[in-house]
């Protein structure tokens, strides 16, 4: 589990670098490394008023072990990963990510997160979809809540 980062970050802070992650995220499935991408966002207008540190933690962690939260997204979605829409996805990818290793955020902001994010930048009903998976998820990764 990562550790909660030195000092207090505000929550919009986060809000932040989660919407950059999905961007970024989204444009890795299409090519592109995690380096690349975190040069990239790093320098485009608004970072400023991200969590750096958390769009980072949140890009690399997640593009190492893609694979491996391809197949958590697997045991818990109605259909196949390949057949997930790239956004979708990556907002499971993140919300995946943080329900195993920051414990530190709560799985409820967790889920309400990745619904907001779906209703900004997802397809319409696309929240729904990712409600439904991360709360399956929720109950088995934190079912102490």
């Amino acid at each position: 589990m990562s550790e909660a980062p030195a000092g207090r970050v505000g929550p919009r802070a986060r809000r932040r670098a989660r919407q950059l992650a999905l961007q970024a995220l989204y444009q890795w499935q299409m090519g592109g490394t995690a380096d690349e991408l975190y040069a990239q966002f790093s320098s485009s207008t608004g970072f400023g008023k991200a969590d750096a540190g958390y769009f980072r933690e949140l890009v690399e962690h997640i593009v190492k072990g893609s694979e491996r939260l391809d197949s958590r997204i697997g045991e818990y979605a109605d259909r196949d990963v390949a057949r997930i829409d790239p956004v979708e996805r990556a907002i499971l990818l993140i919300g995946l990510y943080e329900l195993e290793h920051r414990h530190d955020v709560p799985y409820r902001v967790v889920i309400d997160e990745a619904v907001g994010l779906a209703r900004r930048f997802g397809a319409v009903g696309a929240h729904k979809y990712v409600n439904a998976v991360l709360d399956r998820a929720a109950g088995a990764l934190r079912p102490s809540g």
